[in-house]
């Protein structure tokens, strides 16, 4: 079965490519430059596809998806001229070996079908018998982490464009009922205009109803699953709270030596703001309004976008430009 496209750009490309040879990507497919960055199970790649398109497309949205009965996704693609893209190389015997195979496929199904500017795309998938590669937008400005180690900290008008642009990812997300549960600066990335883009979807659900899986990053858990209980989309604002308070202070807010003191200061919602460096009254409101226990109090994404702090700081294009 064939799942349908989501916007009508795509439904578009489709059409248009009736009767044209359906092929899969394979790494002939690929120039492969420098190396972007290493993970646990892989590393990411710089790459440009060297196939010459029969068809004046500019973006990767001739695709279709299809579905094998044994659930394995397959995609073929219609051709595209010189794409620089991210290619993502996994090994499948650590994939195995760590019992992420399922994960895995949850992530490509779910990031795949995404569509928001601050949202790395993730064009495609093949494999061969070692390794599977995901074919991944290209973020030339490279990783928020790095920067964030960078600057120490950032303005508050950087970090309020940050936060508004993940809230806007946020609310598209959980209007797909998707729930992403690891916002934190190692999955986010800057693109070539300094827009923020979420990128790792390792941990992301698609569902209807509350969760009770413990996942995520310790310093950004919120404190229902640190008390094992049921969770929904609120974890993800719980973590942009925690995210922006890195931001503002270099440093997350219930950091300690111990896991055992964070677990405690996580739950006791023991939020302190140190006097250095400077950080406005508003901004501060803002982080209590989100660091909130009970999670059905936490202030929603578009009464987030309407703050204050959010209002006066925020790039209304979404980008930052140091």
């Amino acid at each position: 079965m064939a799942i349908a496209a989501e916007t009508q750009q795509e439904e578009k490309a489709s059409s248009e490519v009736t009767g044209v040879e359906k092929r899969r990507w394979t790494l002939n497919d690929f120039d492969i430059g420098k190396p972007l960055g290493r993970g646990k199970f892989g590393h990411v790649y710089l790459a440009r596809e060297k196939r010459v398109s029969d068809l004046e497309f500019f973006y990767f949205t001739e695709f279709i998806v299809t579905v094998q009965a044994d659930g394995q996704l397959n995609l073929f693609h219609y051709g595209q001229s010189n794409h620089i893209v991210a290619l993502k190389v996994l090994f499948k015997s650590q994939l195995k070996q760590s019992q992420v195979e399922h994960q895995l496929r949850r992530e490509v199904e779910i990031q795949s079908h995404l569509r928001h500017p601050n949202i790395l795309r993730l064009y495609g998938y093949f494999y061969d018998q070692k390794r599977v590669y995901l074919i991944l937008e290209y973020a030339a400005k490279g990783e928020l982490y790095k920067e964030l180690q960078k600057c120490k900290y950032f303005s508050e008008r950087r970090a309020a464009t940050y936060v508004a642009s993940l809230a806007r990812a946020l609310v598209y997300c959980h209007g797909k009922h998707v729930i992403h549960r690891d916002i934190k600066p190692e999955n986010l990335l800057i693109g070539a205009q300094g827009e923020l883009k979420i990128a790792d979807f390792g941990w992301s659900v698609h569902t209807f109803n509350r969760r009770r899986t413990m996942c995520g990053t310790l310093d950004y858990l919120p404190p229902e699953m640190v008390e094992s209980v049921e969770h929904d989309a609120s974890v993800d604002i719980w973590s942009l709270g925690v995210l922006c308070y890195e931001f503002l202070y270099g440093v997350p807010p219930f950091e300690a030596k111990e896991h055992s003191d964070t677990y405690r200061r996580i739950v006791q919602v023991d939020l302190k703001f140190p006097p250095k460096p400077i950080v406005s009254s508003a901004a501060k409101d803002l982080i209590s309004q989100m660091l909130v226990k009970d999670s059905s109090q936490r202030l929603a994404l578009h009464k987030l976008l309407e703050h204050p702090w959010i209002v006066q700081n925020a790039d209304p294009s979404g980008t930052y430009r140091s």
